[in-house]
């Protein structure tokens, strides 16, 4: 039998995501810089002490919205894995959820993309952990499951192929076709696939 949450879990519970869904909407329109913590707790209603309930820093706030598309990514893989599916299908879901959920949140790009520039990370990120280099990891797992099942070539290390994968989200960013974010990866994904099968 399921434990209901109490009233007051479900009031924090959606506290904390009206604090989350408000950075959103704050960092899409000024940017991660230009917004501080008042503005995301305007956006939210919220007094800016129920902030330090949830968060430390702003920053802290960037790293969970990471930590959310981790955690998609993950029960995806979990999924697939479960079904027995091949490691290109596996390699196509992370691709298209990453970037599904990079295209709706610009903001978190750059600290995915940083993996271990330092100089890239947000002021008050720097010295702390970085999450993106799990997702780095996570595309070098699946590569070398698939090497070692012979469903990719294995001339190439795994690491170079993940960092390829890795790559493509920045090249997509910058890329001037008249195509979507999320075309551009998926079109780059497919090429990439191509290359190492």
């Amino acid at each position: 039998m399921e434990e209901q949450l109490s009233r007051r879990e479900r009031k924090k519970l959606q506290s904390r995501q009206a604090i989350l869904d408000a950075a959103v909407g704050e960092f899409s329109r000024k940017g991660f810089r230009d917004t501080s913590v008042a503005d995301i707790m305007s956006a939210a209603d919220l007094g800016i002490g129920t902030f330090y309930n949830y968060f430390d820093s702003k920053e802290d706030v960037l790293q969970s919205l990471l930590g959310e598309l981790a955690k998609k990514v993950t029960e995806a893989l979990e999924e697939l894995n479960i079904a027995g599916r091949p490691s290109m299908e596996l390699l196509l879901a992370v691709s298209r959820i990453t970037a599904e959920f990079l295209d709706k949140n610009r903001f978190v790009l750059p600290l995915f993309l940083s993996g271990s520039e330092e100089s890239a990370m947000p002021e008050g990120m720097k010295g702390k952990a970085k999450p993106a280099p799990k997702f780095k990891s996570l595309f070098t797992d699946i590569i070398r499951q698939g090497q070692e099942r012979g469903e990719f070539r294995e001339d190439v290390p795994a690491q170079l192929i993940a960092e390829m994968f890795h790559s493509i989200y920045q090249a997509a960013s910058f890329s001037k076709l008249d195509i979507s974010f999320q075309e551009n990866v998926a079109l780059k994904t497919r090429i990439l696939l191509d290359g190492i099968c």
